[in-house]
């Protein structure tokens, strides 16, 4: 399909009047200094009706005709309509597994339980789908002559991870600002290996991204963090391929860990074009999972949705230590229109969720460990009963994070416990041994402990 008819443009989220060009670095609105959004022309979109746009999905689903085979990009007239194809930078993100978690979700309780496996792609984590839409639309800029020198972003890891490997392949220059020491040595050799120029600054997050924030400003760099909301027109498509995995049924339950609060709005995004267009007749209800040490939207939803920033603590959830999420209107806006929760797990909690989800075949990271735990939360308090249809986004792949895996089994990993720890035994090289050591572990259920 042509795509010229449709059409895309920023508008303030606070909807201040105006439209806004994509094609140019802009981050907040001129008029109030909030978060834009991307808008589609809908009254467009609309003159294809909601079983031509199915049918249109499914045929472009996982298929190798560029640049449609990819999760992004087979939505491209839902995405960035105008961009031309040749300038479109994908390594054939999304199309990720929907995991049917049965055993695990046997055991609490939920029978209709998936894990949606975002870090089943390129560089290990959901990032690439919005990575793949902002890198893109930086390369038709440059093409046309914009005067930008580099891409940048503040990062926990992942972020950094999908920025370095879309800018290798597109040739753009990457500069990656990590908070020194909070970032897993696996994510930081992910930029390095992609020729990104990688300063590892002594703050946290927060602190990083005031930088990027003032590079954009000042140096003619162009931000790639979520506050520029190119990035949520991929990630929104996660929504988008849930439903279509499910054949184009909507589930009753969404659970997302949260951190700098983008993906939030992102997932509503892709849930409210699908009912808009009429793919969809009902929402589903939004849960964000936030780390105790790192839980400002948590806070904001106990008070009223009144939110302060905070200093974010430790956490093994060191991708979502984020006090001052940039996206948190846009996040309070989705799960107030969503019938939204936010929920909270502490490091115990998280980690042995983690564990004890991988004893059914997963392999998660912390901040999946942050969703399970709270899936564990509200399943055991009745607010998801167990004829609810419930999705867990898993926001990376657990090879991330092996540190976290190890301390966990191994040593004192800050968690009291460690219920689900499942250390090696060391023997000497003695056959009756091993014999003893497997006739003692003999009719022991980890997950049963």
């Amino acid at each position: 399909m042509s795509a010229p008819e449709f059409k895309a443009v920023f508008r303030c989220s606070a909807s201040c009047p105006g439209d806004h060009s994509i094609w140019q670095p802009l981050y907040n609105c001129p008029t109030c200094g909030d978060l834009l959004q991307v808008v589609h022309d809908m009254d467009a979109l609309r003159r294809l009706g909601p079983t031509a746009w199915m049918r249109l999905f499914e045929g472009r689903y996982k298929h190798t005709a560029w640049p449609y085979g990819s999760g992004v990009w087979g939505k491209k007239e839902w995405v960035c309509p105008e961009i031309r194809n040749d300038n479109i930078v994908s390594m054939d993100e999304g199309g990720t597994n929907l995991f049917w978690a049965e055993r695990y979700g046997r055991e609490l309780g939920v029978e209709d339980l998936w894990v949606k496996m975002c870090g089943n792609s390129h560089t290990g984590s959901f990032k690439d789908l919005g990575m793949t839409v902002l890198v893109s639309v930086v390369k038709q800029m440059m093409a046309d002559g914009s005067p930008i020198r580099a891409v940048a972003c503040a990062s926990t890891g992942d972020t950094s991870a999908a920025l370095a490997a879309y800018a290798a392949w597109a040739g753009i220059p990457a500069i990656v600002i990590l908070p020194r020491g909070l970032v897993t040595p696996a994510q930081l050799v992910q930029p390095l290996s992609n020729g990104a120029k990688v300063l590892a600054v002594d703050t946290d997050f927060d602190g990083c991204m005031k930088i990027v924030q003032r590079l954009a400003r000042e140096e003619g760099v162009y931000l790639a963090n979520s506050m520029n909301s190119l990035r949520l027109e991929g990630q929104k498509t996660i929504s988008i391929e849930i439903v279509q995995q499910f054949d184009w049924q909507v589930p009753d339950w969404v659970i997302i860990p949260g951190g700098n609060l983008g993906n939030v709005s992102a997932l509503g995004a892709g849930f409210d074009m699908m009912f808009d267009l009429g793919l969809i007749n009902k929402r589903p209800r939004i849960v964000v999972a936030q780390a105790e040490a790192a839980n400002p939207l948590y806070r904001a939803f106990r008070n009223n949705w009144t939110f302060e920033p905070i200093t974010a603590g430790p956490t093994l959830a060191s991708a979502i230590r984020i006090g001052n999420p940039v996206s948190i209107r846009k996040a309070i806006a989705t799960l107030q229109r969503y019938d939204g929760l936010v929920e909270q797990a502490s490091e115990t909690e998280l980690a042995d969720a983690a564990a004890r989800a991988d004893l059914t075949g997963m392999f998660n990271c912390p901040h999946t460990g942050v969703a399970l735990a709270v899936l564990e939360k509200l399943v055991a308090r009745g607010d998801i009963r167990s004829s609810d249809r419930v999705v867990v986004i898993s926001t990376a792949t657990g090879l991330k994070f092996t540190e976290f895996k190890i301390a966990y089994h191994t040593a004192d990993a800050g968690v009291a416990n460690r219920r689900y720890a499942n250390p090696p035994i060391e023997l000497p090289n003695d056959y009756d041994a091993v014999r003893r050591a497997i006739d003692a572990a003999a009719g022991t259920s980890q997950v049963a402990r």
